[in-house]
């Protein structure tokens, strides 16, 4: 009776029943694996949020298979001011309701069923079942760690074929918290040239990178790098005054929403800019050779236009919930590098377990000895120490020996799981 592409294990996993288990039994579970920013503790101007809502524009219908243009502009103006990313025009911008709806447009529009795209490993599991649902077959390239994390481009040479329509990065990676770097963006422009083959790139962590700037007291000190830019010539531009109440001093890392070398869908969203989930916002963001993206766009119009999924009051509230960053972000700064040093502080008091390497996003990738599975690790911690991390293989890690952490947990909450977790490990 149903089809193929829906013939998913849904028996919830040894992981969640161990889970599910102890919270029937009463147990205080610390969550080391939060990906929720509503629910971590953080300060929302909800006067500001609600007020945004109640626009009376809100109950006039006005189908715009794009998005509404005041919204789109909105859109714009973010990567004009935060990623110095001047002439992107409103109509080369698509408004989605996720992140996952905007992926699935782009599937269509690139592949037919059966088609390939190549995607990171490790990363995050999403992207299989929006594979499935769209007939597409994923084939994955490994990110190499070595003193950091790399793109293998001779392992994409290797998985090419006459059916690979894109590939996929994710920039910075979730769970790794790797950024593309200077160096391999040329050589990813390169292979999807002589392949002929888009970009899509999911940039949703893109605002949070953790390398810091010298800037005077109080002033926020931005670089703008262009996709493609020597870094030697980053412009560094300061966005305050010495002694404004300026969030925090950091280094931005260069969208690919200006990726002019070959067809680039860059996909990002409220969800962690604003770090609002539940506002259902997301965009696709079209670059790349002008005749290339003109016909692109001509047909994501045309699906766009199918479904019209946006709402009418979270498009009008777009520009004042896409303000919420400069709020919102500075708190998550704050709660990732407090937490960041916390679990350096504790990993350095013992010798069995170290992290990897993080440059930016919501978590950390914690080493730990092989003395039995990822999986049974966590169902342990969850059982005997109530607490819960991700195994790596729920990311495609390549062997057992790590956990993912979340960087958003209380702190609190944080400092006392991790010190379960490395008791255990």
């Amino acid at each position: 009776m149903f089809s193929d592409r829906s013939q998913w294990k849904l028996a919830p996993n040894r992981l969640t029943e161990a889970l599910e288990q102890a919270r029937a039994g009463g147990a205080n579970i610390l969550d080391l694996a939060a990906s929720n920013p509503t629910r971590v503790g953080l300060e929302y101007d909800s006067r500001a949020i609600l007020a945004a809502l109640a626009t009376p524009q809100a109950l006039d219908y006005d189908p715009q298979a794009k998005g509404l243009l005041a919204a789109r502009e909105a859109v714009a103006g973010y990567y004009r001011e935060d990623h110095g990313i001047r002439g992107l025009a409103a109509e080369r911008i698509v408004l989605t309701t996720s992140t996952s709806e905007g992926y699935s447009f782009v599937f269509r529009l690139l592949c037919n069923a059966g088609d390939e795209l190549l995607v990171p490993k490790p990363s995050y599991p999403l992207f299989e079942f929006l594979a499935d649902l769209q007939d597409v077959r994923l084939v994955p390239y490994p990110l190499i760690y070595d003193h950091g994390w790399q793109m293998d481009f001779h392992s994409m040479e290797e998985a090419v074929t006459a059916r690979t329509r894109g590939v996929v990065v994710v920039h910075p990676n979730n769970p790794t918290g790797s950024y593309v770097k200077a160096g391999e963006v040329g050589a990813l422009n390169s292979f999807c040239r002589e392949h002929g083959l888009a970009l899509i790139v999911d940039e949703v962590f893109l605002d949070y990178g953790l390398d810091v700037a010298t800037a005077a007291p109080g002033c926020r000190v931005v670089a703008f790098p262009r996709i493609g830019d020597d870094p030697s010539t980053v412009e560094l531009r300061s966005t305050g005054q010495p002694g404004a109440a300026v969030p925090t001093c950091s280094s931005h890392h260069a969208s690919f929403a200006g990726n002019s070398q070959v067809l680039t869908f860059t996909l990002s969203g409220l969800s962690k800019i604003s770090a609002l989930p539940q506002m259902k916002v997301a965009w696709v963001v079209a670059s790349g050779p002008r005749d290339e993206v003109e016909a692109a766009m001509g047909r994501l119009e045309v699906i766009a236009d199918t479904y019209l999924s946006m709402n009418a009051p979270v498009q009008w509230a777009l520009p004042a919930l896409l303000e919420q960053r400069k709020n919102i972000q500075r708190q998550l700064m704050e709660r990732v590098r407090a937490n960041l040093a916390e679990l350096d502080r504790q990993i350095a008091g013992q010798k069995a377990c170290s992290r990897l390497i993080v440059e930016g996003g919501w978590y950390a990738v914690l080493r730990v000895p092989v003395t039995r599975s990822d999986e049974e690790l966590a169902i342990e911690l969850v059982r005997e120490k109530r607490v819960l991390a991700h195994p790596g293989h729920f990311y495609d890690f390549p062997g057992d020996g790590y956990l993912v952490l979340s960087l958003i947990t209380a702190e609190g909450e944080f400092r006392e799981g991790v010190g379960r977790v490395l008791e255990t490990a």
